[in-house]
């Protein structure tokens, strides 16, 4: 047998493995939720993610022009130009075989979840644009149900980068911002995902997210934290005035009553105003008609 083994190749008990990296002590890497993205990653979860990175790619292949209007940079019309484009090839790539044909459906959605290219601003209907991307995957089975935790925290989280990186770079406006009176200029999901990560965590309270040493420290690890990071790197002046409706959120004594109470507040002024969804577009996927009970 052991002749067998060795003209076969195979590696005898008493052989030493050998070992080519640096021994290690062994550590814990899935210390919360969204470090499971490290352990089980589905092969659309990773398209996406390629996806996504070819967009911020052509955000640095697209720098900003010369104009003299400070917001609204021109620049986005070509990047934008580059994705209305290509939109259909890159969703045919995160597609099973057997549903190509739902690729053209799919991309108006990813086009839309960019921003508009005539005014150059973002706002939550574009980011309800990309939730109703995923759904779509969803729907025609690319993106599974064991999938769900690295869609939020993985794909849309990479998705809020891109949108950041795009905000920053040529400067867009907010798409009917409430100003102060707005949880935020540009998004709203972020939030209530966020906030659920928090809900019964044994330290951190609603009231410690505005305070930023809480926040530089965390940021890192959660969703909500992040888009507060956010916001304090793009205003500037006392974190009341400039993002009241948040100040307020942190009196809040639970984080599940944050979440209700965004998850009401995302109902009552993203999905059921005018100005939002009458941009939104229906087709067989996601139909305007009743459900069938």
């Amino acid at each position: 047998m052991a002749e067998s083994d060795q003209q076969s190749g195979a590696i005898s008990e008493n052989e030493p493995l050998e070992v080519t990296t640096p021994f290690m002590v062994p550590k814990k890497e899935i210390s919360m939720v969204p470090d499971m993205g490290k352990w089980k990653r589905s092969q659309t979860v990773e398209k996406l993610l390629d996806l996504l990175g070819t967009l911020e790619r052509w955000i640095n292949e697209t720098p900003p022009v010369d104009q003299p209007s400070r917001f609204g940079n021109k620049a986005f019309r070509t990047w934008f130009a580059q994705l209305d484009k290509e939109a259909e090839v890159l969703v045919s790539a995160v597609l099973p075989a057997d549903k190509q044909a739902a690729a053209p459906e799919i991309a108006v959605y990813l086009k839309e979840s960019v921003g508009n290219s005539t005014r150059i601003d973002y706002g939550t209907g574009h980011e309800a644009a990309f939730a109703t991307f995923l759904c779509c995957l969803c729907k025609v089975g690319a993106l599974k149900a064991d999938d769900q935790l690295a869609i939020v925290f993985k794909v849309f989280n990479k998705y809020l980068s891109v949108m950041r990186k795009l905000q920053r770079t040529y400067r867009m406006e907010p798409a009917g911002s409430q100003g102060v009176w707005g949880l935020d200029d540009f998004q709203f999901l972020p939030f209530i995902w966020g906030s659920s990560q928090f809900v019964d965590h044994p330290t951190l309270e609603p009231r410690h997210f505005v305070d930023e040493r809480v926040v530089n420290e965390h940021q890192q690890d959660y969703m909500f934290l992040e888009c507060i990071k956010f916001i304090n790197e793009m205003k500037t002046g006392p974190f009341a005035e400039h993002s009241n409706q948040l100040w307020n959120i942190s009196a809040v004594p639970s984080w599940s009553k944050v979440n209700q109470g965004l998850i009401r507040m995302y109902k009552a002024e993203c999905l059921e105003k005018f100005p939002v969804i009458q941009h939104f577009k229906f087709g067989s996927l996601l139909s305007i008609q009743p459900s069938q009970p």
